[in-house]
């Protein structure tokens, strides 16, 4: 590119920036356009991808962290092709394939969902880790780079220090990151807030780090391909850029760096509209237009990038000639085929806590599902994924044979960094934490059930009997959100979120295979710390507990209509079976005992089924160690729930079970109390 062109091009993604938001009369301009000469070079000289194949596997990526500068992420798309001029005008309406921050549309271009700031770039290290370890089982052919681009907010945002240790720990020098440092925030300047030296803290933590004027084509250049040269470390590009880049007053004089065009349409910043269009070389009548020579250039890159796509595919055909076997693995790995897994034959130790039973199934699977990822916040002999870390090992720098990450404290990173595998491709991301440090998690869950991603959660300890811990670790209110997950629809009109809380060792490998066969949402398994008696079946008791996948299913049937019905999900359940037999026994009571791991679940199957499990007309009673509402939907207006609606207490679990009436003896108590 010519000096001239290549302004010329960053200028009409600023005009094309400040049109959309203009029109909207909604939005962040300032940021846009002073980023535009980054992402135009990024995408013009450096970004490799298959315009005609874009889900192409070995593609570079590029996860935008700031969502609020979707303007200039649509507009250089829009130049590649992606978008026209009418996507851009219908910015941030009804049904527009534009919305105001980016979401998940790998086709066009986009391919993450930003918006919470520092979530965008903690998943590029996600998916470099996946990069590295796809890399490591088939060799350098599939090898490619992460690119990602983050603002003040996102380095502020507390998850950037967990990105940034792990990126700099396990070396990423797949991973380049631009940050975008113009010293303008929301409502502030930076210097308001903060005054911290970024590059030695990236630098502290084993990142290659380069400051560049960050409107200058040149030292962008330069930049990345220095870091395109760095191999054993992530590299940080800070460039200084212009917070609303060209834009002037209705007289012409210059209102950049102004903290008002962050947020606001530059006309009710304080610019002027038209002014600003002009002096950026459009046309303030139709500004909604590509210049033709800067359309030209994007042109030639198009018809290069295919013909560089093409020469990839070329040498991944001739490894796939020579290595047939790996071949067949690397695109079951990224296929949509079920891993091919026996569930049925893990074998399961009777009367064991869900968590340890889950801990079983995870070391069976390892190496079988040999594209599974497992991550731990610092608890995998706790939550017992060290089940599958004890057949594996952990990531290092320079070494991602294995297939663990140990994440350390930080719940929200490593949940984060699980959206960037899914979004990836290729893997499989489990993640486990205690059930209460869910809470740290939430909103990556909520991003991952945006997206569709289908990230695994393991949640342990899951109840106040947790124990001697006490309230700060038992979880009481959490199953109850999450179970509102459940009952949210995402944009495919399906449940956001699978939930499944198993009731005994056998509904625990059920839960799993519910969850590796879930492709299209994210599983929560909640599991217990303590021990729990199995429930009683007649025959096996794999094919017993594989009613579960029906959401909830009869544990125990009456040879007549019930008079009661007792519904639980997890540890509560087999409470539920000592106080049936007390009812039984004591009052000659019919009781029908239903075991619910997942009620969204439920709620899909056909009405005659339901029926059968919860029939109307008959008395119900919950128990659950959460909040008395995580069972309201199925226990019924007419019905009673027994919960918990305090914070829990530090004692040994089985003095919390007496002290707080999680006995047989109560739910007798209780139900006979409706009865009466």
């Amino acid at each position: 590119m010519s000096k001239r062109i290549e302004m010329k091009a960053a200028d009409n993604i600023r005009i094309l920036s400040a049109s959309m938001v203009e029109k909207a009369k909604s939005g962040h301009p300032g940021g846009a356009m002073g980023g535009a000469d980054f992402v135009n070079i990024l995408y013009s000289e450096f970004l490799n991808y298959d315009p005609s194949d874009m889900t192409w596997a070995n593609r570079d990526r590029f996860f935008l962290d700031p969502g609020h500068m979707s303007p200039m992420l649509y507009s250089v798309l829009a130049l590649a092709g992606y978008y026209n001029m009418e996507d851009l005008k219908n910015f941030r309406q009804w049904k527009s394939v534009t919305p105001g921050h980016p979401e998940l549309d790998v086709e066009r271009g986009v391919e993450n969902t930003s918006g919470p700031l520092g979530q965008g770039h903690t998943m590029a290290v996600g998916a470099a880790i996946t990069e590295k370890f796809l890399k490591a089982r088939f060799g350098d052919w599939m090898s490619h780079k992460i690119y990602t681009f983050i603002s003040d907010g996102g380095v502020q945002e507390e998850i950037s220090q967990g990105a940034g240790r792990i990126a700099g720990y396990l070396g990423l020098g797949n991973l380049i990151m631009f940050y975008d440092s113009n010293d303008i925030q929301l409502s502030t300047k930076t210097d308001a807030v903060t005054n911290e030296d970024t590059a030695k803290k990236y630098e502290a933590w084993g990142w290659n780090v380069l400051t560049i004027e960050g409107n200058n084509p040149d030292q962008i250049r330069e930049a990345l391909k220095k870091a395109n040269a760095e191999t054993e470390k992530p590299t940080l590009i800070i460039g200084k850029t212009v917070m609303g880049k060209g834009a002037v007053t209705e007289d012409g004089s210059n209102y950049e760096n102004q903290t008002s065009t962050h947020g606001m349409p530059l006309s009710a910043a304080g610019a002027s509209f038209a002014k600003t269009i002009e002096n950026l070389g459009g046309n303030p009548e139709n500004p909604f237009a590509i210049f033709e020579d800067v359309q030209a250039v994007y042109d030639k890159r198009k018809e290069e990038l295919i013909e560089a796509a093409k020469a990839k595919k070329e040498e991944q055909a001739r490894w796939e000639e020579a290595n047939p076997e790996l071949a067949a693995k690397w695109h079951k790995f990224f296929s949509s085929e079920l891993p091919d897994f026996d569930f049925s034959a893990v074998e399961q130790k009777a009367n064991s806590a869900t968590r340890g039973a889950a801990g079983t199934v995870l070391g069976a699977m390892a190496g079988k599902i040999e594209n599974l990822i497992v991550a731990s916040a610092d608890l995998s002999n706790s939550d017992k994924t060290d089940g599958f870390l004890k057949k594996t090992t952990a990531f290092a720098k320079n070494d991602f044979s294995g297939s663990f990450l140990q994440a350390g404290v930080s719940e929200l990173t490593m949940a984060c960094m699980a959206n960037g595998m899914a979004l990836h491709g290729g893997v499989i991301p489990v993640c486990g934490t205690f059930f209460v440090f869910s809470d740290y998690m939430k909103p990556a869950v909520r991003l991952a059930a945006l997206m569709e991603l289908p990230v695994k959660y393991v949640w342990t300890h899951d109840a106040f009997r947790v124990g001697e811990d006490g309230p700060t670790h038992q979880p009481v209110e959490q199953e109850a959100q999450i179970r509102l997950m459940e009952k949210l629809k995402n944009h495919s009109g399906k449940n956001s979120t699978l939930v499944i809380r198993p009731a005994d060792c056998n509904e625990a490998t059920v839960a799993w295979k519910m969850a590796i066969e879930n492709t299209d949402t994210p599983t929560a398994l909640i599991l217990s710390r303590q021990n729990i008696e199995n429930l009683p079946v007649n025959g096996d008791a794999y094919e017993s507990a594989l009613q579960a996948e029906k959401g909830a299913y009869i544990v125990q049937k009456p040879a007549e209509k019930p008079d009661v019905v007792l519904v639980a999900s997890g540890s509560e359940v087999a409470t539920l079976v000592e106080g049936a037999k007390l009812l039984a026994n004591r009052d000659n009571l019919k009781v029908q005992v239903v075991s619910a791991p997942s009620e969204g679940l439920f709620r899909t199957q056909p009405k005659e089924y339901q029926e059968s499990v919860l029939p109307t007309g008959v008395i119900r009673f919950g128990l659950t160690a959460g909040l008395p509402v995580t069972l309201a939907g199925l226990v019924g207006e007419n019905g009673k729930t027994f919960g918990l609606d305090m914070f829990g207490f530090s004692a040994p679990y089985k003095v919390l079970d007496e002290k707080l009436g999680f006995n047989g003896e109560n739910v007798y108590n209780q139900v006979k109390e409706m009865m009466a």
